[in-house]
């Protein structure tokens, strides 16, 4: 660009506006001393230099305040307007830098160099002309800001520099870019510099046209939703149809706000809501987010009951819902006392182990009732498959939540007495093993934060008492054994089931079966014959058919109008329920030789055992018959070398194997037997067969045996005594280490029989065996 000679002209500072040669625009002046600037410019040749100020807050811009490069213009025109103002037209002439800057005292005037765009162009000068156009038509068609009028104009200029002008002069671009723009002496960097800009524009453009059509589209759908929303809302209003999604959707918001769940789990509700909001109700999937919100509106997430702590309440409920069980009695009132005092504590997990029918189901109903609280019982029985207990998870078809989850959802509260029934009956399979995720069921420190695959979010179920049932712990994992309080409870004495009988299973039998108390009665002995002779079994659900046999064909006497009333004694049972089914064990009639009454303890309960031993001729063959389990064929063994080994001392030739077979029988063949406590009962009919001494008849005895002659502890001697008692025996011998079991023994047993603790055979012998002569 050719630079051209020194001028001194006024000065006209612009905020917010900037002017490019050959320009012809309208500005406003209303500051003084650009007023003074202007009529400066008019009394001398109408030339002004304009200058862009670097920031428009500034009324009186100073040197440093100003851009030196700017436009020198000619004033065409000037107008005063009523506010004071002053219209002016000017025409851009030439790009001016500012040299010196003179304070004139009413206005400042610049001494300026001026640059003229050269005339000739060349090859490259035309071909960016043609890029520029090209872009500016582009940019035109995008943006609809600029008229097809300005392109025309535009596309008449020759001249690149004048064109570049121009068409800056129409981008929507910053003030800043513009003056860079305007600096730009060199033709060619200009416009290249105004290619570029184009180019960023129309970028610009087409990603707000993009942008623009995405949220129309947005929009579009959104508006046609609250439309047909709104048609919908009409038309159930017309219709009556208060039961539409759109009432469901507030009532199921309202359950949600009621329901007292955790944070998290009211945003899970709330997020699966909205989902169910916009799905289809014909669509499948709806109908699992409902059935999904349904669950977790129903379940207990902060609803309890207030525990009634009253110890002699409590006692009193299961004195008098249960009789006997005084371990299991005194372990809930335990808890209840630590509760009372603690006010917090985790739920325990007690085990009631025993055989069935002991009243284990019951008892945890008791316990719920003692406590106030909600009552669920769960069976697993039969359970097999991990997600029986975990749940589903939601993507199956008919998904459900586990029985732990339903459990809760039937108690309706966080703390119920909630029973796992069966316990042992769970197995286990290539679906995986339930007993494995009762781990953490069953786990005080993990069961606060339970996770069922269906709900998906953590339970709390500290708060429970779980109460657990079996018949058999050997079958019972040992993880999930460790985590249980076991409670055994062995089964009722035969005193135990007659008051059972009289005080609860008679009277419930006789409203069930439409009788009266004063219709029916039966005495305790026939109870007792009906417990003996009828019925064998740890618990009482045999003794109560029996009862309701009694029961039903006393309806028929009544309602045949045979008697008026009934009554059952020791004698006519039989009319009842016909011939005795089962018989027990009695004592021997007289003392005799190598028969011992010995004391067993079976799953329905005590019964006596006939050890039978007889000699034949032989060389000391040892027969074993009358069904015996490995266990005490080996006791029987044990005996046998026992009395080898002290032949001598015990009176009994010592080549007695050589000279005679021995048979050991055991009566009632058809029934398994085994276990150790056999051991001194074998030992004593050996020694009464071998010496011909005879053995009491009155003396029952239980132990087990070693090769050293000791008498080792055994089990069951509660249920062993009783049917000592109910066989007549007088002495029982026990082992010495059971003697402190002898407090769990009935009173009115411990009366009647005398107990002989030994720790070795040789005592057994002295109290069992009558003197007599020695074969």
């Amino acid at each position: 660009m050719a630079k051209q000679n020194e001028l001194i002209v006024p000065l006209l500072p612009l905020r917010g506006l900037l002017v490019y040669p050959t320009m012809v625009l309208h500005l406003d002046v209303g500051r003084e001393r650009s007023v003074q600037a202007l009529e400066k410019a008019m009394v001398d040749d109408h030339l002004i230099f304009l200058t862009t100020q670097k920031d428009v807050s500034i009324d009186e811009p100073a040197e440093e305040d100003l851009y030196k490069l700017g436009t020198l213009t000619k004033v065409k025109q000037m107008l005063k307007l009523p506010n004071g103002t002053i219209r002016v037209l000017v025409e851009g002439l030439n790009r001016a830098e500012v040299v010196s800057f003179y304070d004139e005292e009413d206005y400042y005037s610049v001494s300026i160099v001026t640059y003229e765009d050269p005339d000739t162009k060349d090859v490259e000068d035309q071909a960016l002309m043609r890029t520029m156009l090209d872009y500016f038509e582009q940019y035109i068609k995008l943006s609809k800001k600029v008229s097809a009028e300005t392109y025309a104009t535009v596309a008449d200029i020759e001249e690149p520099g004048r064109m570049a002008d121009i068409i800056a002069s129409h981008l929507p671009i910053k003030l800043k870019e513009k003056q860079e723009i305007l600096e730009l002496v060199d033709i060619k960097q200009r416009v290249n510099r105004v290619i570029d800009t184009i180019h960023n524009e129309k970028e610009v453009l087409n990603l707000e046209k993009k942008i623009g059509q995405r949220v129309k589209r947005s929009m579009e759908r959104t508006q046609k939703e609250y439309y047909l929303r709104e048609q919908m809302k009409a038309i159930q209003k017309e219709l009556g149809d208060k039961e539409g999604k759109t009432g469901e959707i507030a009532d199921l918001k309202k359950k949600i706000e009621e329901a007292g769940m955790p944070e998290h789990v009211k945003n899970a509700a709330t997020r699966e809501l909205d989902r169910y909001e916009k799905v289809p109700a014909s669509s499948a999937e709806s109908a699992v987010i409902r059935n999904y919100i349904d669950w977790l509106i129903s379940l207990p997430w902060s609803k309890k009951t207030e525990d009634d702590i009253d110890i002699l309440r409590a006692e009193k409920i299961l004195n008098e819902e249960h009789f006997g069980l005084e371990k299991v009695k005194e372990r809930v009132l335990e808890y209840l006392a630590v509760q009372k005092l603690t006010n917090s504590i985790k739920g325990p997990i007690l085990c009631l182990a025993g055989p069935p029918g002991v009243g284990k189901t019951s008892l945890a109903r008791s316990i719920a009732t003692s406590l106030n609280r909600n009552f669920v019982r769960v069976s697993l029985g039969g359970v097999r498959d991990e997600s029986e207990i975990r749940g589903h998870r939601r993507t199956y078809v008919g998904a459900m939540p586990g029985r732990i989850i339903q459990g809760m959802k039937k108690a309706g509260t966080i703390n119920p007495v909630f029973l796992l029934d069966e316990i042992d009956k769970m197995s286990s399979d290539f679906r995986g093993d339930p007993s494995s995720a009762m781990l953490e069921v069953l786990d005080p420190e993990q069961n606060h934060n339970f996770s069922d695959h269906y709900i998906e979010e953590t339970y709390d179920l500290s708060k429970v008492m779980f109460i657990a049932t079996a018949n058999n712990l050997s079958t019972v994992p040992g993880p999930l054994l460790d985590r249980m309080e076991i409670i055994t409870i062995e089964g009722y004495t035969e005193i135990e089931k007659v008051h059972i009988c009289r005080d609860h299973l008679l009277p419930r039998q006789i409203k069930e079966n439409g009788l009266s108390k004063g219709v029916l009665q039966i005495r305790d002995e026939a109870i007792l014959k009906v417990i003996r002779y009828y019925t064998r079994e740890a618990g009482v659900r045999s003794l109560e058919r029996q009862m309701a046999t009694i029961c039903r064909k006393t309806a028929k006497i009544i309602v045949a109008g045979e008697k008026k009333r009934v009554i059952i004694t020791e004698k006519n049972v039989e009319e009842f329920l016909g011939k005795p089914r089962f018989h027990y064990g009695m004592a021997e009639a007289e003392d005799q030789v190598g028969v011992a009454t010995g004391l067993a303890y079976t799953t329905v309960g005590g019964d006596t055992l006939q050890i039978e031993v007889s000699l034949s001729p032989g060389k000391g063959k040892l027969v074993l018959t009358g069904k015996l389990g490995d266990v005490m064929k080996e006791s029987a063994q044990a005996a046998f070398s026992y009395i080898r080994s002290k032949a001598n001392e015990l009176g009994i030739d010592e080549n007695f194997h050589e000279k005679y077979d021995i048979h050991i029988h055991v009566p009632e063949g058809a029934v398994p037997k085994d276990g150790p406590s056999a051991g001194i009962t074998m030992a004593t009919a050996l020694v009464s067969a071998l010496t011909g001494k005879p053995i009491r008849r009155e003396v029952g005895m239980t132990g087990e045996i070693t090769l050293r002659g000791r008498v080792l502890p055994i089990g069951g001697l509660k249920e062993k005594s009783l049917s000592a008692h109910r066989a007549g025996l007088k002495t029982v011998i026990i082992p010495k280490d059971n003697v402190k079991d002898i407090d769990d023994i009935p009173e009115s047993v411990r009366n009647d029989l005398e107990f002989v603790p030994v720790a070795h055979v040789d005592e057994v012998l002295k109290r069992a065996l009558l003197e007599g002569e020695v074969r």
